[in-house]
């Protein structure tokens, strides 16, 4: 019995972990923008593609060996897939902001810049899907009938430092505390001296970059890459920011590994088919006794 709660317990943090760090990008750029950004998704389909062929790059190309392939691949994939991201807000959100666009509109565009990416790689690469090629030699461990592989321990650890560092940043740094400054009046902050586009285009890296890190991971762990790979799992990380409380990446964090448990529970104890109706009737449950989240905090106009 101890067995299985503890390895469901292990298979839930690393669903958990990708959850967690997508939703991360959707609380950062709606924290300091107020802005849903739907493409997030699609741009984790992005990093795993482009981890695809710079892993494969390094391993074919440079016949490096796996473990220096990756060491390359995640940083070189996490600033690629964070320009992908500035891209979207110099293109498509930036200039609907400069013209005071209605809030509905950005959410339109959101969702068409997510069907851009989706359908430009199937139109670039094809319906077929990709195998990703293996980087590491897995190791299974067998510790008291729990079974994990090395790699599934360090997806789960990677997202915990990932957490932290970028939990320093925001609290820790003038560039974090920009970010919250503007998301407490962000018509005050220019009239302070700080550049706003720079620390949008910031925003947009780091929450872009927790994207390409969580798509690389995903894709060492899950070998198969498809164009549409993005739409379940983006909807659900946003689900999971909204749950932890949307605006806060403690509530962002927790709220991905909350998902990734219920799952992995309902999968436990229930048919596979029942899992996404039972874990979002959970998730509505919490939503109506805390509808702004786990850690969100209701905001309160002044007339």
């Amino acid at each position: 019995m101890l067995a299985t709660i503890i390895q469901n317990l292990i298979n839930a943090l690393q669903w958990g972990s990708f959850y967690a760090l997508i939703a991360l990008g959707y609380t950062l750029v709606y924290g300091v923008l107020t802005l849903i950004n739907f493409a997030h998704g699609d741009i984790f389909m992005v990093g795993a593609y482009i981890a695809f062929f710079v892993a494969t790059f390094f391993l074919t190309t440079a016949e490096l060996p796996g473990w220096a392939a990756l060491a390359l691949t995640i940083p070189l994939t996490m600033i690629l897939t964070s320009m992908v991201g500035v891209a979207l807000e110099r293109v498509a959100y930036r200039p609907l902001r400069r013209k005071g666009a209605n809030r509905l509109y950005v959410v339109i565009t959101a969702l068409m810049c997510g069907l851009i990416l989706e359908n430009a790689n199937l139109a670039l690469l094809g319906a077929s899907r990709k195998a990703f090629p293996p980087m590491i030699t897995e190791h299974v461990y067998n510790i008291g009938g729990v079974i994990f592989t090395d790699l599934k321990i360090a997806v789960i650890v990677t997202t915990i430092l990932a957490f932290f560092v970028l939990h320093k940043i925001v609290t820790k740094t003038r560039v974090g505390m920009a970010m919250r400054a503007i998301s407490y009046d962000k018509f005050a902050v220019p009239l302070m001296g700080i550049p706003m586009d720079n620390i949008i285009v910031i925003t947009f890296v780091l929450g872009s970059g927790m994207a390409g890190l969580a798509g690389i991971m995903f894709a060492m762990s899950y070998p198969i890459l498809e164009p549409y790979m993005g739409a379940l799992i983006g909807w659900k990380a946003f689900i999971a920011a909204v749950v932890g409380g949307i605006g806060d990446i403690r509530g962002a964090f927790l709220g991905g590994f909350l998902l990734g448990a219920v799952e992995i529970l309902v999968v436990a104890f229930f048919p596979s088919t029942f899992r996404d109706l039972i874990a979002f009737t959970v998730l509505l449950v919490i939503l109506a006794f805390r509808p702004t989240g786990l850690f969100g905090v209701a905001k309160t106009t002044k007339i």
